[in-house]
């Protein structure tokens, strides 16, 4: 490995998978959307507050359909791509646009600045980038009851994730003009940590690292959900929070 590659700390081809299970697990009635009509409510609600009217927009990711349709609403020739198929760490094909919106899509990069310098060249002069993604701090209950059950020797089965403190200066680093970077909390009321795990599941949010752990075991995953169960309240309902970290950032109104 070279001093300036990225180390690989997700696997593609389990990127791929999780994508594919997502989708089909999507198409059950009873899916749960809850981290996609979060993250479109919130995009849209940061456009609208920056008076933001795009003639072309890109949107991708979880909720990808939501914002494209009220940009679409709004007179913006919007593209929406599949984030799965698009690869995030290298040129994308196209660009000029005033708006990017990314929606839990650079939460499995493995070279995040660079990521963040593609979407910025993908922006027109003055065009604002939006991106949202599961950050530092999610999931401490399960967490701590995975890591708990797995004894003297825990694996890393949740994904490391990037807190609101080194935002900016990732932004900056990508090249953007003006940066924003802050957190929000997800708050989820669950009564079983298989049920949580499922929705995980369904959303694509389950874990593709490289270096894969082994499978919790029978007597493992039912400590695991003792434990996360010991977390409740006295309805026996544990909040578990999930930490958003949204960057803003502005291209150069000056061309490159």
């Amino acid at each position: 490995m070279t001093s300036g590659t990225p180390p690989r700390i997700f696997d593609e081809r389990r990127r791929q998978a999780r994508a594919e299970r997502s989708r089909r697990l999507q198409q059950r009635q009873d899916a749960p959307r809850w981290l996609a009509e979060a993250m479109a409510e919130d995009a849209l609600d940061r456009i609208a507050f920056m008076r933001l009217t795009p003639a072309r927009a890109l949107v991708a990711g979880t909720g990808a359909d939501m914002v494209a349709e009220t940009l679409a609403q709004g007179g913006a020739e919007v593209t929406m791509v599949d984030a799965a198929g698009l690869d995030h760490e290298r040129p994308y094909p196209f660009g000029g646009f005033d708006l990017i919106v990314s929606l839990a899509v650079l939460d499995t990069v493995n070279d995040l600045p660079g990521a963040l310098i593609h979407q910025r060249a993908a922006l027109a002069p003055g065009g604002v980038l939006v991106a949202s993604m599961v950050g530092a701090g999610s999931l401490p209950r399960l967490r701590a009851a995975l890591l708990g059950a797995d004894g003297e020797r825990p694996a890393a089965r949740l994904h490391p994730a990037v807190d609101a403190a080194s935002g900016a200066a990732l932004l900056q680093r990508a090249g953007f003009a003006r940066q924003v970077s802050d957190g929000w909390t997800l708050r989820l009321g669950y009564r079983d940590a298989a049920t949580l795990v499922a929705d995980l599941r369904a959303q694509g949010l389950t874990s593709v690292l490289a270096d894969a752990p082994p499978p919790l075991t029978r007597s493992g995953w039912a400590r695991a959900r003792a434990a996360f169960l010991a977390e409740g309240d006295d309805a026996g309902r544990v909040i578990e929070t999930i930490e958003i970290l949204t960057l803003t950032g502005w291209h150069d109104a000056r061309p490159d």
